[in-house]
């Protein structure tokens, strides 16, 4: 081997895990766990707060016992998602009662909630403060600090042996620091003295220090916290409904046909090969071919198309698609992750990791947003004794800063945004591949519209039936369409499809020869019938002398062939009868999908391999300019006219379907693969849309801009609450308690923010 070919030799490749976080609080602790696994040699890891996930890339000889040590390490813990549960035998699940999963941090809130409640109204409430009401608030405070705020002191404790600071030090910090100085007022303090009274301010306010009592901070504050911190849970169950719901999609079960005998198994029983029956109203198990039967599919909950689709022998179907219609026989061809939908919900749940580049710098300053936090309460503790401040205003001002500078909305941003997004594009057959999809539609303002499969139906079509006088066109497209459905020629394909739905069951074929080149001919009914180009006539068909095309026909011929359409000559005892106009027809709704691309403030642009006058066709019917149709190009030069528009200073994003769209879809800088088309174009695009309708384009660029909005929204909002929170909290003009319903319910207000992208609507 000679030194060239051995450092060209392919590098070992990378390898890729998925690993679930535990212990995460906030943002911060992504971060610092994020920042841990990149200073490992040839490790790069993404953490996800929202999702409890960390993606790991990592080169060979590093284990993943490796990375999860260093998980544990950092104070947090790390395993790799379960394996599937072995299947069980039929009959037995259903024997055994559903249980309800134990919600800890539920039963937590409702204890401290009731303890809580008492301690806030006594010490806000003066005209219910009996003599010596400050012990029983004590008595009932502590339970909540210890109890309550267990979750926070740990995490705290942990973060600190590990000489980090994140979230939960502030919110520990803060109600340790208000119950020991409650703890010190009572004891050594004036506060226990019998007959004190105690009113309570939304600022700070001054007041004999020794006789101050934070007790219903020290609660509340630990009970807020607990509540947001539970509705925050509780919305991103929500935002990732849509990606469950797509996985719960799928049949649990089949009936599988073994030696003319139906056996019903469990769904992951499934090999390619095997053959199942979907009786009407079934879900479909997994992707196969009918190979008996035929119905009409819906594919509703998988692309977000309502209207059912015919399917017979010989069509693919898509697993946890519904039989709507009669009985069939399916022989699978992809089980478990190959399927469409494991596909699908694998490249959902990629996108839910992936970060922008706005989330990237909230990430950055919530590493070190904690820590400045604690000096800024320092510096406000000391700052305002310095001043002449009394000790009481002083303290309360630092703890509400501990308090009110949470940066959970920081994290929360962009993830639950990304969720919510990216599942209900799922549910409408938008997938979006990750954030910079996002960022990149924004920027787009061309886009270049491949033309077959595209714009067009892929497919070769009937379009007219032109006649020569007194011949009857029914029977001109009866007799062409059965010596054509000898052929295997896809213009022959679409004559006999379309004369079989407009005249019925066709006639048999006799003698029947295919005539390279020319056409084919053959005897039916007792007629010699020949079917091709025109001079397969005009040259004579040998079953009679040479003749012309009467005027009117060659008058069709040559109109159907300025238009770019294939035009077929039918005729019969020597007479030439008909022409038959077969073309590549126009999707119904591509018209209507560059009128919203437009309305976007998109530029379509067609691309084609085809010839011009068959572009410029298309291009007028579906509302393209002239001068925006790129004709006559080869599958290597496709890449070259999306770079020519980029040279331009556009910015291009491109939609196709085929094999030699891919690298197109590649070099675009938004790649929108329609998912009926190959799997080289979808794994090529940053969308893809499952329906194969162009109009979901534009609903794809207008939920990806959405959803951007989306995030920014948040990260201003989150971004602007701690600007604006710290400094009032510091100026001693929030009271630890408002600090703290403040902070709990900004991650909230985050969340629910984000999940009004579930009421998005496609065009």
């Amino acid at each position: 081997m000679s030194t060239t070919t051995q450092g060209t030799e392919a590098a070992p490749a990378r390898q890729r895990v998925e690993l679930s976080i535990g212990g995460m609080t906030c943002a911060s602790c992504a971060a610092r766990i994020e920042k841990k696994l990149n200073r490992m040699d040839g490790v790069e890891a993404t953490v996800n707060y929202a999702t409890e996930k960390a993606r790991v890339d990592f080169a060979p000889g590093i284990g993943v016992a490796d990375i999860v040590a260093t998980v544990e390490r950092t104070g947090y813990t790390a395993e790799l998602p379960p394996p599937p549960a072995p299947p069980e035998p039929v009959g037995t699940s259903a024997a055994r009662p559903a249980e309800r999963p134990a919600d800890p941090l539920r039963e937590r809130l409702l204890a401290t909630v009731v303890l809580t409640v008492p301690v806030v109204l006594l010490s806000m409430v003066p005209a219910l403060q009996f003599d010596d009401w400050q012990w029983l608030a004590f008595a009932l405070t502590g339970p909540v600090v210890v109890y309550g705020g267990a979750p926070f002191h740990r995490s705290a404790w942990t973060n600190l042996r590990h000489g980090a600071a994140t979230m939960d030090t502030l919110v520990s910090l803060g109600t340790l620091a208000a119950f020991g100085w409650s703890v010190w007022a009572l004891f050594l303090g004036n506060a226990g003295m019998p007959g004190m009274r105690h009113a309570f301010t939304l600022g700070v306010g001054g007041g004999d220090a020794a006789s101050t009592l934070y007790l219903e901070t020290a609660a509340a504050v630990t009970t807020l916290i607990l509540l947001g911190r539970w509705l925050e849970a509780r919305s991103k169950r929500r935002a990732g409904a849509a990606l469950h719901a797509l996985l719960d999609l799928g049949a649990k079960d089949v009936a599988v046909l073994r030696d003319g005998r139906e056996h019903r198994v469990p769904v992951d029983r499934l090999t390619v090969g095997m053959r199942f029956v979907v009786r009407p109203g079934e879900t479909i198990a997994t992707d196969g071919v009918v190979v008996e039967g035929a119905s009409a599919v819906d594919a509703s909950m998988l692309t977000g198309e309502s209207v059912p689709v015919e399917v017979a022998v010989g069509d693919q179907v898509t697993g946890a698609t519904v039989n709507a219609g009669g009985r069939l026989v399916v022989e699978a061809s992809r089980v478990g992750a190959d399927t469409r939908l494991a596909r699908m919900a694998k490249l959902v749940e990629e996108a839910q990791n992936g970060k922008a580049a706005a989330q990237r710098l909230a990430d950055r300053i919530s590493a070190v947003f904690v820590p400045v936090v604690i000096l800024i309460a320092l510096a406000t503790l000391v700052g305002r004794l310095l001043l002449g401040d009394d000790p009481t205003g002083a303290f309360t001002a630092a703890v509400a800063v501990l308090i009110i500078a949470c940066p959970c909305a920081l994290g929360l941003a962009t993830p639950t945004a990304l969720m919510v997004g990216t599942g209900r594009g799922a549910q409408l057959g938008i997938l979006i591949k990750g954030p910079e999809a996002l960022e990149n539609t924004r920027r787009v303002d061309t886009i270049v519209l491949d033309k077959t499969g595209t714009v067009t139906t892929g497919r070769m079509a009937l379009v007219a039936v032109h006649t020569a006088d007194g011949v009857d066109a029914q029977q001109a497209l009866r007799l062409a369409g059965a010596l054509e459905h000898a052929s295997e020629h896809p213009i022959a394909a679409a004559i006999a499809a379309a004369a079989a739905e407009r005249t019925g069951p066709l006639p048999a074929v006799e003698d029947f020869a295919n005539l390279p080149g020319l056409g084919v001919r053959g005897t039916v009914e007792g007629r010699a019938v020949v079917a091709g180009r025109a001079s397969l006539l005009t040259a004579g068909d040998g079953h009679g002398p040479a003749r012309t095309l009467p005027p009117e026909l060659a008058a069709a011929r040559a109109a159907a062939e300025r238009a770019g359409r294939t035009a077929v000559t039918v005729g019969w005892d020597g007479a030439a009868r008909a022409v038959l106009e077969v073309a590549d027809t126009v999707r119904p709704t591509s018209a209507e999908a560059v009128a919203e691309l437009r309305a976007l403030g998109l530029r379509p642009v067609l691309l084609t391999g085809d010839n011009r006058a068959v572009a410029e066709a298309v291009a007028a019917e579906v509302g393209i300019p002239v001068q925006d149709v790129v004709a006559e190009v080869l599958p290597e030069d496709k890449v070259a006219a999306v770079r020519r528009l980029q040279a331009e200073g556009r910015s291009v994003a491109m939609v196709g379907d085929g094999v030699n769209d891919a690298a197109a879809l590649a070099q675009a800088d938004l790649g929108l693969a329609m998912g009926t088309g190959t799997d080289a174009a979808i794994e090529a695009g940053d969308l893809t849309l499952v329906r194969g309708d162009l109009r979901s384009a534009g609903d794809a660029i207008r939920l990806s801009r959405r959803t951007l909005a989306t995030i920014k929204g948040n990260l201003f909002w989150a971004f602007a609450y701690n600007v604006a929170a710290i400094p009032l909290a510091a100026a001693g003009l929030l009271n630890p308690v408002v600090a703290g319903a403040t902070m709990a319910f900004s991650s909230v207000f985050v969340v629910t923010n984000s999940l009004r992208l579930r009421r998005f609507r496609p065009s």
